[in-house]
């Protein structure tokens, strides 16, 4: 008599959906957009074309030398917008990795030492919470003055109380789970308690975290730029682009238009993307 071996239920993926994967995509291109941006402009940033001020973008009378049209000055709106991209990414980029860092290591330390610590820890991030952002970078700004690598800190000021609550949170939750106490006893050490074990575990709710801030370090950047706080000529930025062109709105909207669809885009897809991963890692939405 023949046994039959019913071969195992295999699980199925959930296909990614439509909108995800188009805001994937978006978010690929724009990626390789800021790393081979020298490589994609057809001009310098600084290059001037005086005999071609204002010139409209291609199919609105303009030519195929200057496809999405030229500024105040004849500098080429596509090659700016391409080291435009770039820049706002590495800013985004660099800011959420440091709120994510230090939010994170501050979680962890609440989590870990307790007592004053903890109260302090809870302080501070109770008063950053309260405090505007903008108005403490506007202070540090006018106070400090702007380089890349300041307005890149000082970014990576906003919303690092955000991964400190989660942090610490969730690694009171495991401590409560039992698992981390149970490594503890073992005898290892706080780093790897936390690094190996705690870490793992949380990490997925962290990045969620991070995708959500990303797009409003964007805007905040943007709205800085605007103001003329953000990046300084002759370097450019998408907020600094959107910041000139608001005086020639009328007359050459597409100074602004251009970068400010790119800001659009993006920040809508990275939140789209963040909510798909939010579904996808969290088992209590499954």
């Amino acid at each position: 008599m023949s046994s039959t071996v019913l071969p195992l239920p295999t699980e199925r993926r959930a296909p990614v959906p439509a909108l995800a994967a188009m805001a994937l995509l978006w978010i690929a291109a724009v990626l390789c957009v800021a790393v081979f941006a020298d490589q994609l402009r057809p001009y310098g940033i600084t290059q001037f074309d005086l005999r071609n001020r204002l010139a409209p973008p291609l199919g609105f009378g303009g030519t195929a030398a200057h496809p999405l049209g030229t500024d105040e000055l004849g500098r080429d709106v596509l090659s700016r917008l391409l080291v435009s991209v770039r820049i706002s990414l590495l800013i985004a980029f660099g800011a959420t990795a440091i709120a994510a860092l230090l939010g994170t290591t501050l979680g962890f330390l609440a989590a870990h030492r307790r007592g004053w610590t903890e109260a302090a820890i809870l302080m501070l991030i109770d008063a950053q919470a309260a405090l505007p952002f903008l108005i403490l970078a506007l202070a540090v700004l006018a106070f400090f003055g702007n380089s890349l690598p300041l307005f890149v800190c000082l970014m990576g000021l906003y919303g690092w109380e955000r991964h400190a609550r989660i942090a610490r949170g969730l690694a009171v939750q495991a401590d409560a789970q039992g698992y981390a106490g149970a490594v503890r006893q073992l005898g290892a050490g706080p780093l790897r308690v936390y690094m190996r074990h705690v870490l793992p575990n949380i990490a997925s709710t962290l990045i969620v975290s991070a995708t959500l801030s990303f797009p409003e370090v964007i805007l905040l950047e943007s709205g800085l730029s605007f103001l003329g706080l953000g990046i300084q000529p002759p370097m450019t930025s998408l907020g600094n682009m959107i910041g000139y062109g608001r005086e020639y709105l009328t007359r050459a909207p597409w100074i602004l238009l251009a970068p400010g669809a790119v800001v659009v885009l993006t920040t809508f897809s990275v939140s789209v993307l963040g909510d798909w991963l939010r579904d996808r890692l969290d088992p209590t939405l499954g």
